[in-house]
């Protein structure tokens, strides 16, 4: 089995493991006890928190340990945001960050905070003016994520942590998915990050607030983790979380090299060998190992499995595959196809020849999708209708990617100047119709209200 998901979390790095086992021994006790069993907890804890700060590029005392990355996040939003209440309660975002940092926005809207979210270009990268914009004099705090986590971009981190201080407001950096591969420029504030992203164990993430920065821990506080982490020390998990990230930063350049060879290959000829598909996220700036391309006339949670069982672990942002059939917010934010997306997000050592069998496999995983969903093999051109007239495709009830499957085998049916209108209560037809009428260079008139869903017009071009 081949396993393309580190995006989700990396497989338990050996150096992690090895700690681990060792750590259990001489790790158990309470790290604030004076005796000799906690002196020896205590200094596997501070050992651990200066290897890692030494990979953050911080002093280790504005770096605590979080149960886990989201954690770490939550309690950074929301610790900045009471720090400088008197400031302001505005909050920017990017409209691409992790779950973790739109659900603490949410919180702070609900809270009565304002936020405001700063659009993306179709590679799913910001714009440095765009933050910039953003900013005012009630601003407590901006996020922005280091490295998208569906595409790979890479975002300017650096550039906007420049325009922030510039204007006095403190950056916070979801590092989840950089941090393993080195540390991450600029002038930054705050900054998280989780240990199974760089092939530690679950459970354990970091939070770090530079020296000056005002913060207020929220929720009740107790005297570890400087009252911004509260509870035991999981010492174990952060010890192998600490010696991990130490092995994943002295191999990552070799790695990165290698990794971006053969996610090029990917990128290369993916477009190639599969009919209709659109590889997404920036070409140069982005992480080494992941690769994203979407597939016209593909249902994302069947391609998957049929992945699957060809012995290929991979994920998507498909909305085919959410209990919520809704285009991912990342997809839908860049404005890109969500039909039949796949994510490839290869873990450090991963084999030449497993990339070279997922290229000769998925050709004909999409096409097996496809001609069970009955999508067209090719344009038909049938006798036209008269002009003037639009044909109408009913496909209310019917989920993605059926509206555009529909849309492209009566296209042919009207003639150059004519319209279709396809009616379709299924929010992924508004982000996959226009990405089709891109991909096939056919004219995208609009949406219109229907009494179910909406509308969405089409003229055909050629």
């Amino acid at each position: 089995m081949a396993y393309f998901d580190a995006a989700s979390a990396a497989p338990l790095h050996p150096v992690a493991r090895q700690a681990l086992h060792a750590s259990l021994d001489e790790g158990w006790a309470d790290p604030a006890r004076l005796y000799r069993e906690g002196r020896r907890a205590r200094m596997l804890l501070d050992a651990a928190r200066e290897a890692a700060a030494e990979a953050v590029g911080c002093r280790p005392d504005e770096l605590v340990f979080t149960a886990s990355g989201t954690r770490a996040v939550h309690s950074g939003v929301a610790g900045a945001l009471a720090g400088r209440r008197r400031v302001g309660r505005h909050l920017i975002v990017s409209a691409v960050e992790h779950s973790s940092v739109l659900h603490a926005a949410e919180a702070h809207e609900a809270d009565g905070g304002e936020v405001s979210r700063v659009a993306v270009d179709r590679t799913g990268a910001v714009s440095v003016r765009g933050y910039a914009a953003a900013l005012r004099s009630g601003t407590a705090l901006a996020c922005l994520q280091s490295a998208n986590h569906e595409v790979g971009t890479a975002q300017p981190v650096a550039e906007v942590a420049e325009a922030c201080r510039a204007a006095g407001v403190p950056l916070l950096v979801d590092a989840a998915q950089s941090l393993g591969w080195g540390p991450v420029d600029g002038d930054w504030s705050l900054l998280a990050a989780s240990a199974h992203k760089w092939g530690g164990p679950s459970g354990v993430g970091l939070l770090v607030v530079r020296k000056g920065v005002r913060f207020a821990a929220q929720g009740p506080v107790d005297e570890r983790e400087s009252g911004r982490a509260a509870g035991f020390e999981n010492i174990p998990a952060i010890v192998a979380a600490a010696a991990s990230l130490r092995a994943v930063r002295a191999e990552a350049a070799g790695e990165a090299e290698r990794l971006r060879e053969l996610t090029e290959r990917i990128r290369a000829r993916v477009p190639g060998t599969v009919p209709d598909v659109e590889v997404v996220g920036d070409p140069e700036r982005r992480l080494p190992g992941v690769v994203t391309f979407s597939c016209l006339y593909v249902d994302g949670e069947a391609l998957l499995h049929e992945l699957d069982r060809a012995g290929f672990s991979v994920s998507s942002g498909s909305s085919c595959t959410s209990s919520t059939l809704t285009p991912s917010h990342v997809l839908k934010a860049m404005g890109v196809l969500s039909e039949g997306n796949v994510r490839v997000s290869l873990p450090p050592g991963t084999a030449e020849e497993d990339v070279e069998r997922f290229l000769r496999v998925l050709p004909g995983a999409v096409a097996g999708v496809r001609e069970k969903l009955g999508a067209p093999v090719a344009a038909t051109v049938t006798a036209p209708a008269p002009a003037g007239d639009a044909l109408v495709v009913d496909s209310l009830g019917k989920r993605c990617p059926i509206p555009v499957i529909e849309l492209a085998k009566v296209i042919g049916d009207v003639p150059v100047g004519g319209t279709v209108r396809v009616l379709s209560d299924d929010e992924a037809a508004r982000l996959d119709i226009p990405a089709w009428c891109g991909m096939r260079g056919q004219e995208y008139v609009g949406a219109e209200p229907a009494d179910r869903g909406a509308a969405y017009v089409v003229r055909r071009l050629s």
